[in-house]
């Protein structure tokens, strides 16, 4: 699996798992909706930045979160 594909599962896969939309987890973060769309579909690359934002309120340390990243692009 590509790293941006690898990205896309597990940042849905964890908003999902939080009960968030798209919609809440953007506003949580400061981002616009659509940004958040276009990481689900593997159309934009995140900043180191924006995966820590997200972690933070994903519930979710960036180093489980990469390591998790690690693991789907093994598959």
């Amino acid at each position: 699996m590509s790293l941006e594909k690898a990205v896309s599962v597990a940042l849905k896969e964890y908003r999902i798992n939080n009960n968030l939309s798209q919609e809440e987890l953007a506003n949580m973060c400061n981002l616009d909706r659509t940004y958040i769309s276009l990481l689900e579909t593997c159309k934009r690359k995140p900043t180191l930045n924006v995966i820590f934002n997200i972690c933070e309120h994903l519930n979710v340390k960036p180093s489980v979160f990469i390591s998790y990243i690690e693991v789907l692009m093994d598959k």
